[in-house]
């Protein structure tokens, strides 16, 4: 059962789509926001969780303080979940996430918010181009100390940063999960 590990809307457990996403596990979940947490990266940020699935990952942020939380999936049902999620977490007090249901590249070409903390959970099977070419457009809608957190397969190739303006901050691997923290160059 995916849940809310802390915050506000500790405990509230999720609802997941059916199928065709790949949910973060708790384990995942809770060491990436206790470092996020530990590098006050969440409380009163703008957050974006691209590929967002049921939404965990941003809806976890607005849970521990976020001052907003964009979440985009493309996949109708998806999508769905996700604002049902939304709704739940806001019920705590926390803020209310905007759930958009467009592909990744199309959000991004015609947002303009800064965004300081953003999450890329896209399908294992998501080619690199298409991956890199979200990252040079995201990059120009970062603020200055964004994080910028890509979950992939571990057997995949790290985020092309370079290319994108960005650079490599770390990455951590669990089990087949690899996440790679980059930020503006």
């Amino acid at each position: 059962m995916t849940r809310i590990i802390a915050g506000s809307a500790r405990g509230l457990p999720l609802d997941v789509p059916g199928s065709g996403t790949r949910p973060t596990s708790d384990r995942v979940r809770e060491s990436l926001l206790g470092a996020l947490d530990s590098a006050d990266a969440i409380d009163g940020a703008r957050v974006l969780d691209l590929f967002a699935g049921s939404g965990a990952l941003g809806l976890e942020c607005a849970s521990r303080g976020a001052a907003s939380v964009d979440l985009v999936e493309k996949a109708g049902q998806a999508a769905k979940v996700a604002s049902h999620n939304a709704a739940k977490v806001a019920q705590s007090g926390a803020a209310l996430a905007r759930v958009h249901a467009v592909a990744a590249a199309t959000f991004l070409k015609t947002a303009h918010t800064p965004w300081d903390l953003v999450f890329l959970d896209p399908p294992y099977d998501i080619n690199d181009a298409d991956l890199n070419a979200v990252l040079v457009l995201l990059a120009e809608r970062l603020s200055e100390d964004a994080i910028v957190i890509v979950e992939r397969a571990k057997r995949s190739p790290g985020p092309d940063w370079a290319a994108a303006g960005l650079e490599a901050l770390r990455d951590k691997t669990y089990g087949d999960t690899t996440l790679w923290w980059g930020q503006p160059a």
